[in-house]
């Protein structure tokens, strides 16, 4: 920071944007960042001391936005901390206002971006006001009923607000929030969710090492806990995950995962989902709950390093386990996830070490130096991922992941990554025949580009690829192949802009210090100019073949194709590059080269003209004099000749030479504008004859040459790109250009060269404007006066002159200027708009083009709507002129925007993420200086709105209304982009373009009509008039919108009409976000604004307002609350009045539905009329309506506090204690206490909330008070007028029967579900339903049960009557399902439920009954969760003799039951043992009725007898029917259970194993579909590590069983397991060796189908890397392979069908050698070839073995012949012969 700056300044910036300092006028900006900053905080702060939020505090927080964007944080760190603490306070505004808190909020987190600025010690805030604001808006009580309407964006704003402010919560937060939300982690129940989110979003975990202990310390060992413990993925788990990873990342070095790393990595290899085995079938919730890839590779990269580095060990393993899958043969839904966390971590490394070695330390601690990353450890981390990414370069997803894994890998380890893809590189090259390898190792090497340019210690040999490279892209220029042509042009760029294009071979002579790898280079580089040249005949070449005459047919278009536009850019771009980086004389051979070129042939100027003059172009904008000492005479003298006939002029057609020559020159001036001066008389000489040819063609490109010449001498843009300052014109003695090789630009010395306007230039420019636009001007001004006849072409190319001297001189000319339009708003605060010194000094002596153009624009634009409206081209080219009239100052957005775009695409590509500080190429750094200066141009977001403005809208409007659409949608385009610019003026047009739509008026034309909607729709982007958040634009456009159809001109038989309303209803539900009506600000606000008005350094430029004037704020802001409820008020009246377009009414006015202010009386009759209104749209809206509404009218309920521990008279332990404890036991279901008295009811202490007291009990437990001190139910003369229309209707027994009419009609036939939106309407608790019943009490029953279950939280005793009547409505509520148990007291719902458990399994009415039965009352127990332990024991103990059903859907039913039951009996940390029913228990009596099965041997059948119950079946087919059962609880508790009953389990496995299937059968046997099924989901379950040795030691045991079948599928289960918990089995040694050994042992069994899977199996376990290659092994197979066989029988002798223990054993040796070989299916290794040659030796032996040889071979051939050339190199030469012989098939003639 320079003194004279903090002078000027008074004050130390904290962070500014450091490319302001090098724009040409940087010397006035700290001024006037200091003024601007004056400004904003003297009004900001006024604004909110005078409580003005709209529009005071809302427009000087948008410029504090802008200020941000113009110049970074340019304030004092104490205004810093002033401003974040103000928006703080205005973001936390109960009741603010959605979209003024959204834009608070995004201002609030840009200040808080960057966190070093700003310590723990500079600033704390509150985290409670953040939590209410977001569980109010996010778990909202009252937005499903449509009470409030939220923006989508909401959601991201405030989960990043709270991202950002976490980091300055007090140090006592942690224990607050646990204390929070702990009560609420009830695994059972939705708020165990929630819980872990907020956890997730909110828990801070910067802090410094001597606050760990208030910090994380307090809840890691108990959430790592949780996570360890839980086994089949629910959905909190991911959030777990999300916050372990934030927590290695914060807190490196601090946190010990040593002993979680194994279970860490065995979930994330689980969370790929990745397919193993044959028959897998994978959970769905597997699948929707998995890890999100990015925290996972945060918390992957966060662990790396320290002591012992486990992490890598691992992390190798993983990649080796996954590694083939990246293979690109291989492709599934999986593929994505895995190449995203390819591509991501090294990414994390990088940002990681960056901050370790590079990044300026700040207050965050950094990581201790014993975990740093060493050298060793990243070598280890980039040999571990180099595998996996050279082979997902060729992925069918595309290379584009794997590129940017390689640009990271290569930042760290150029040596180990570069060649390897360099091998890869040179043959796709070279070869024709595989484009897809070219493109994909090319696009690979561009992101490669600087580290190996770079080279360094570790990769000096780097460069010398350079020359190589860039001459074998050469023929990637292939005009047949799009693509590569493109991924070429890419590639040559973005090395020729790496190196400088010097031929410095005679350095060699000149100087002796250099170094071997330098004189290489040296003598390489005199291929420069041979590249260069060869690249332009590559050009050259495609621009013959890209012709007019070439590609088109005579009928077609003649413009460019978008391929040809991007080709053309592709060229352009790497041409300009090509000469930026040359040297003076390669410079002048290519420009010669192409000027040649140019000037020999005469292009079409549509396609190959224009590339030919964009080669030109750049080579004109390199060396300005050179190129136009040959370009501008020769053009000139080619039009002067041409032109003088003096028929040319009025010529339709023109010759191709001149328009050629034309175009050629008009590109070639788009230089330096200093070098064009010389030459100024022969171009103007050049306009004033071609600019008025008669031909269109002929004066476009003239009118293009104006352009150019005006904007090349009046614009401001620096004129080199180059990649070393200065440029390369130095003789080598003292400059070695080879030192520069990749070399980054130094942003602190540039030296960028402006080109800025001179004194002559500026002359110039006004005397072409004074020769050329002035009498243009003059003749249409004649003409709109009537004084002078024009044809329409004639004025069409006046128009067309305008346009370009506008587009040229846009930038020196004043924008326009005159009166404000005041009395929009009522403000008092200055409202005035920021003008930003943009390197312009307007001459006010000159004429002021601007105001010219526009009188004249605007008297034609009349003249023309009067006289001659069919005239649309003149319009088009008018509203254009009037686009740039009010925005354009020198750039447009769009283009900015598209720039903007791809300078952050090349800078991500070719950026240092390692070293950082901005080191991107000198050119880069450039353009993005340049950036900020057009961003000055156009940050004109909040511009004053005057009387000039208004006209000129004024204007538009009447063009968006007029009568032919194209004009119209162009107008409105404008006008659009125009209402986004000015301050308020949309209160202004909008009253114009209602006028349009009132009834009354009967001038209206359908187009206008039809203009106007369109007007009112807006566009994508831009504002939408009937939408305006604000109400007292609401209350004009909405009832305009819905009496618009009563207009003469609305005609519902044009249906573009009715499609345009239909978009206008459907766009304002979408963008409608609830508008505030309370604008109350807080005194703590008020507070902070006398703070910011009173601080200094720059003092604000305005004073704390006077007493007179707060008292004045005061009370225009209880009036805006005032005006703002009237509005209200006034468009529902206004929007009730019966229209034509009911729908549109009904559908605006369920939008104002809100919680704070209920809707008035009429409205709510209009809703309740609706519910019987013909229309069935109509009468859907009401329904969802009125459930709002009465939500708005249920009257609050009195809550009194209560001590938890003195009704259990327990007091709660010490520590965590979870479960079913007996501090908690009053609030389960006990039969014996039942409430029967209406004394006890009252004075019973009713718990509705399931999840109280599972975990813990809250800090102060709310209830509701007993009935008597609740309101009493409202007698008819004490309601409302409100509650009047509501009782009144609903006790009318006529409109009762016409309701439920009309909601017995299906809506769409056979189609209609149960209908959550009417529930809404009929479970609001309002007890008249039960008093007034009249009418047909059947009809009225139908509801009755659904008004129960809710009533039931304010339930009394004297309802219970009803419980008799309502069991004959079971069957038909059992089919609506909506009984609602959830959240209730079980001990309230005692007689329901003893009513549902009196007999479920009844088997009246048929299994259907009776699975409805049991579904009911599933649903009424899993809700209430584990409160009800005795009714769940009744039923298991109900169930479990029935648990023979022959009826499928009543036993899956069953299963499902009974995965409730149990599912209360999980074993997680903290959590005593339940009281509901265990598993082991049950399992056991389970077992012991199985019995006849697991002891018999004989195959178990399914057994297909549908009586019920005839005779006694004996023991073995009832334990069938049971086993069917028990499967179906299997398989439904598979994805739903916390942990899964391994030892229960592995008891029911032997059976399993019997009955599963081998072969795939086809025919459908239910019994063992469900075993395979049960086995397959079994198999993937995660195990903890203590259950691993059981599972394997009964795996053990069933592989010694007599049925071949089970050991076959000991088999199939082991794969699934091992690959599912790899790396917890791999810490275990003991574990391997017992794998080993059973697989090892099967390869050796009698049955040949039990040897092949365990070849297969052993073949995996190789492949992931589970089982090593040692030579132990190898010997063994060696040895068994040598086993003699005996000698073969006699023919005539008995076969002996039993192969021999000898055969078997040889076969068992050949096996493992084929398993060995087939584990490397992409690579040979080195012990292969000699197992090759091993196994070769079989082929002729017997069956089964030669088989298995041959089978082998052919795999091995299929899957290495991609790469044999490659392969090849592993076999010695003998080897070669042999496996050549084996390989190819005999000839079949030989």
């Amino acid at each position: 920071m320079k003194k004279e700056q903090v002078e000027i300044l008074g004050f130390v910036p904290q962070k500014e944007i450091v490319y302001n300092k090098l724009l040409p006028y940087a010397d006035k900006l700290d001024r006037e960042s200091n003024d601007i900053l004056a400004q904003i905080k003297g009004n900001l702060g006024r604004a909110v001391q005078l409580r003005e939020l709209w529009p005071g505090v809302l427009l000087w927080t948008r410029k504090l936005s802008t200020y941000l964007r113009l110049y970074g944080r340019k304030f004092s760190k104490e205004d810093h901390v002033l401003f974040i603490k103000l928006l703080y306070e205005l973001v936390t505004i109960p009741k603010l206002d959605i979209s003024m808190m959204q834009s608070f909020a995004r201002l609030l987190i840009n200040l808080l971006k960057k966190k070093e600025l700003l310590s723990r010690d500079d600033l704390e805030l509150p985290w409670r006001p953040l939590y209410d604001l977001y569980e109010s808006i996010l778990y909202s009580k009252t937005e499903h009923l449509g009470l409030n309407w939220f923006p989508n964006s909401v959601e991201n704003v405030l989960k990043t607000l709270v991202k950002s402010c976490r980091l300055y919560f007090s140090e006592s937060a942690t224990q607050e929030m646990l204390d929070e939300w702990r009560p609420l982690l009830c695994p059972f129940d939705v708020t165990m969710q929630k819980a872990i989110s907020y956890f997730e979003l909110f828990l801070p975990t910067i802090m410094p090492p001597e606050q760990h202990h208030k910090g994380f310390k307090l809840w890691f060992d108990e959430m790592m806990d949780l996570w360890v413990s839980v086994q089949n993925l629910p959905a909190w788990e991911g959030n777990l995950v999300n916050i372990f990873a934030r927590l290695a990342n914060d807190n490196i070095g601090y946190v010990n995962w040593d002993p979680y790393i194994p279970k860490i990595f065995t979930r994330v290899l689980r969370s790929f989902n990745l397919p193993v085995g044959t028959s897998q079938m994978i959970v769905p919730r597997y699948l929707s709950n998995s890890y999100d890839i990015g925290h996972v590779v945060l918390w992957i990269s966060s662990m790396l390093g320290g002591p012992q580095n486990q992490v890598q060990t691992q992390l190798n393993g993983l990649f080796s386990s996954i590694a083939s899958f990246y293979h690109p043969s291989n492709n599934g839904r999986w593929l994505m996830k895995l190449m995203k966390f390819l591509q991501r971590l090294p990414a994390s490394v990088v940002r990681r070490l960056h901050r370790e070695r590079y990044k300026k330390p700040c207050w965050i601690t950094p990581v201790p130096a014993s975990h740093r990353l060493t050298d060793q450890d990243v070598t280890d981390f980039v040999e571990s991922m180099k595998q996996p990414v050279l082979m997902a370069m060729f992925s069918k997803t595309g290379s584009m992941d794997a590129a940017q894994a390689l640009q990271n890998l290569a930042l760290m380890r150029p040596e180990l990554v570069i060649p390897p893809v360099l091998e890869k590189t040179y043959p796709a090259m070279e070869t024709l025949t595989e484009p897809h390898q070219l493109t994909a190792t090319l696009s690979c090497m561009i992101g490669m580009a600087r580290s190996l340019l770079s080279g360094g210690r570790h990769y000096p040999e780097g460069p010398a690829h350079v020359l190589p490279l860039l001459m074998r892209a050469l023929p990637g220029v292939d005009p047949n192949d799009f693509s590569k042509c493109m991924i070429t042009f890419q590639f040559i760029a973005t090395f020729t802009t790496l190196v400088p294009l010097v031929d410095c071979s005679s350095a060699l002579h000149e100087k002796n210090d250099l170094t071997e790898m330098v004189r290489e280079l040296c003598s390489a580089s005199a291929e420069f100019e041979d590249f260069v040249l060869q690249f332009m005949d590559r050009c050259f070449a495609l621009i013959d073949s890209s012709t007019l005459e070439q590609t088109r047919e005579e009928t077609e278009t003649e413009k460019m194709t978008p391929l040809e536009s991007l080709v053309e850019l592709g060229l352009s771009s790497t041409f300009s590059t090509i000469l930026t980086q040359c040297s003076m004389e390669i410079f002048k051979v290519a420009l010669e080269k192409v000027f040649n070129f140019a000037t020999t042939n005469i292009f079409e100027t549509r396609v190959a003209g224009r590339m030919v003059a964009d080669m030109c172009r750049a080579a004109a904008k390199c060396h300005p004099a050179e190129s136009l000492r040959l370009f501008v005479p020769h053009c000139c003298n080619a039009i002067t000749h041409l032109t003088a006939n003096e028929d040319v002029s009025n010529e339709e057609e023109l010759d191709k030479e001149l328009l050629w020559n034309l175009q050629l020159l008009s590109e070639v001036s788009r230089v330096d504008g200093e070098k064009l001066l010389p030459y100024r008389t022969q171009l103007v000489q050049i306009l004033q004859l071609t600019l008025r040819l008669r031909c269109k063609q002929g004066y476009s490109l003239a009118c293009n040459l104006l352009h150019h010449i005006l904007r090349s001498t009046a614009l401001t843009y620096p004129t080199d790109y180059c990649s070393v300052p200065g440029g390369f014109n130095r003789p080598l003695q003292e400059y070695l250009p080879i030192k520069d090789w990749g070399r980054p630009g130094d942003l602190w010395n540039l030296e960028i060269q402006w080109h800025v306007p001179s004194a002559e230039e500026t002359a110039f420019v006004f005397y072409v404007l004074d020769l050329l636009l002035q009498p243009e001007l003059q003749r249409l001004q004649r003409y709109a006066q009537g004084e002078q006849d024009m044809s329409r072409d004639d004025v069409l190319q006046s128009l067309c002159i305008v346009q370009h001297c506008l587009l040229g001189a846009g930038s020196m000319l004043r924008p326009l200027d005159g009166r404000t339009v005041t009395g929009l708003v009522p403000s008092m605060v200055s409202l005035e708009e920021t003008k930003l010194y943009i390197g312009v000094d307007y001459d006010e002596s000159r004429e002021n083009y601007r105001e010219a153009i526009c009188k004249v624009m605007r008297q034609l634009l009349h003249y023309i709507l009067e006289h001659s409206e069919d005239d649309t081209k003149s319009l088009f080219t008018i509203i254009k002129i009037i686009s740039d009239l009010m925005h354009f100052r020198g750039s447009h957005k769009h283009e900015f925007d598209s720039r903007w775009k791809s300078f952050t695409l090349v800078k991500k590509s070719m950026e240092n993420r390692l070293h950082g500080k901005k080191q991107h190429i000198r050119a880069l750094l450039i353009d993005r200086v340049l950036l900020q200066h057009e961003m000055r141009k156009l940050l004109v977001e909040v511009c004053e709105y005057k009387t000039v403005h208004q006209d000129l809208l004024r204007d538009l409007l009447r063009l968006s209304t007029s009568t032919y659409s194209q004009v119209r949608s162009k107008a409105q385009n404008v006008l659009f982009t125009a209402l986004g610019t000015y301050n308020f003026c949309c209160r202004d047009i909008a009253p114009r373009v209602l006028e349009l739509l009132e009834p009354t008026r009967t001038d209206v034309t359908q187009q206008q009509f039809k203009g106007a909607l369109y007007c009112l729709l807006g566009n994508h982007c831009g504002v939408c008039l009937a939408n305006l958040h604000d109400w007292d634009c609401i209350a004009q456009t909405w009832p305009s919108i819905v009496r618009s159809g009563l207009s003469s001109a609305m005609s519902l038989e044009k249906p573009s009409i009715v499609r345009l309303f239909d978009d206008l209803a459907d766009k304002v539900h979408r963008q409608y976000e609830t508008i505030g009506i309370d604008f109350t600000v807080p005194e703590s606000a008020v507070l902070l604004g006398r703070h910011i008005t009173d601080s200094s350094q720059p003092t604000p430029h305005i004073g704390t307002p006077t007493e007179q004037e707060l008292e004045q704020g005061l009370a225009l802001q209880q009036d805006k609350n005032h005006e703002a409820h009237h509005s209200f008020v006034n468009v529902i009246m206004c929007v009730i009045r019966p229209w034509k377009f009911e729908h549109i009414a009904i559908g605006f006015l369920s939008l104002l539905l809100r919680d704070d202010y209920p809707l008035p009386a009429p409205a709510v009759l209009f809703f309740v009329q609706s519910l019987n209104h013909d229309a069935l749209v109509v009468r859907k809206m009401a329904i969802a309506a009125i459930a709002g509404i009465l939500k708005q009218l249920k009257r609050p309920r009195k809550k009194i506090p209560v001590n938890p521990c003195d009704i259990s008279g327990v007091t709660e332990p010490e520590g965590l204690v979870a479960g079913d404890k007996p501090g908690n036991d009053w609030l389960q279901y006990h039969g014996d206490s039942l409430l029967n008295t209406q004394q006890d009811w009252d004075n019973f202490c009713f718990v509705e909330k399931t999840h109280w007291g599972y975990y813990c009990w809250p800090k102060n437990l709310m209830v509701y008070a007993p009935a008597a001190e609740q309101p009493k139910d409202l007698s008819a003369e004490n309601m409302n007028e409100r509650e009047h229309v509501i009782y009144d209707h609903f006790t009318e027994p006529m409109f009762i029967k016409q309701l439920i009419e009309f909601l017995s009609l299906e809506d769409r036939k056979g189609k209609d579900k149960f209908n959550p939106r009417r529930f809404c309407l009929f479970k609001v608790p309002t007890s008249e339903h039960n008093n007034h019943g009249s009418g047909d009490k059947s009809t009225v029953w139908q509801y009755c049960p659904l008004v129960i279950f809710k009533i039931s939280k304010y339930f009394n005793i004297k309802y219970l009557n009803i419980k008799l009547q309502f069991n004959k409505f079971f069957i038909t509520l059992i089919q609506q399902g909506c009984i609602k148990f959830e959240s209730r007291d079980p001990r309230k719902l005692h007689w329901l439920f003893e009513m549902l458990m009196e007999c479920p399994l009844s088997g009246e009415g048929g299994s259907f009954v009776d699975a409805c039965h049991l579904y009911v009352l599933q649903g009424g127990l899993a809700q209430q969760e584990w409160r009800v332990p005795e009714l769940l024991h009744r039923l298991l103990s109900y169930l479990e003799p029935k648990l023979t059903q022959v009826y499928k859907n009543v036993r899956e039913r069953i299963g499902s039951v009974l995965t409730y039951i149990f599912m209360i009996d999980v074993t997680l940390p903290h959590t005593l043992p339940t009281k509901s029913p265990h598993i082991a228990e049950f399992t056991e009596r389970i077992l012991s009725q199985l019995k006849p099965l697991i002891e018999g041997d004989e195959e178990i059948q399914n057994h297909v007898v549908e009586e019920n119950g005839v005779g006694e079946q004996d023991e073995r087919t009832q334990a069938i029917k049971l086993l069917k059962t028990v499967l179906k609880w299997l398989m439904a508790s598979a994805g739903r259970s916390f942990s899964t009953p391994v030892p229960q389990q592995l008891q029911l496995l032997t059976l399993l194993f019997k009955i599963a299937p081998v072969e795939n059968d086809d025919s459908y046997d239910e019994l063992k579909r469900d075993a395979k099924m049960c086995l397959s989901l079994m198999s993937q379950g995660l195990l903890y590590p203590e259950q691993i040795p059981t599972v394997l030691k009964v795996l053990h045991e069933i592989a010694g069983s007599s049925s071949w079948h089970a050991r076959f599928s000991v088999l199939t289960y082991l794969q699934i397991m091992v690959f599912y918990n790899l790396f917890t089995i791999l810490s275990n040694e003991q574990a391997v060796q017992d794998v080993r050994s059973l697989v090892i042992r099967l390869l050796e069994d009698e049955q040949l189908e039990v040897r092949e899977m365990a070849a297969t199996t052993l073949s995996g376990f190789l492949q992931c890397n589970f089982l090593a290659m040692d030579a132990s092994m190898q010997t063994h197979f060696e040895a068994l392979c040598k086993t003699r066989l005996p000698q073969k029988r006699k023919r005539g002798s008995v076969v002996d069908t039993i192969p021999s223990v000898d055969l078997v054993r040889r076969h068992a040796g050949v096996l493992g050698l084929s398993a060995c070989i087939l584990s490397s299916p992409y690579d040979v290794p080195t012990w292969m070839p000699q197992l090759l040659m091993d196994l070769s030796a079989h082929l002729n032996d017997t069956q089964p073995i030669e088989m298995t040889v041959k089978k082998t071979l052919s795999n091995f051939r299929r899957t290495h012949h991609d790469n044999w050339l490659e392969h090849k190199q592993q076999f010695t030469d003998d080897q070669l012969v042999v496996l050549t012989d084996l390989l190819v098939s005999p000839c079949y003639y030989a």
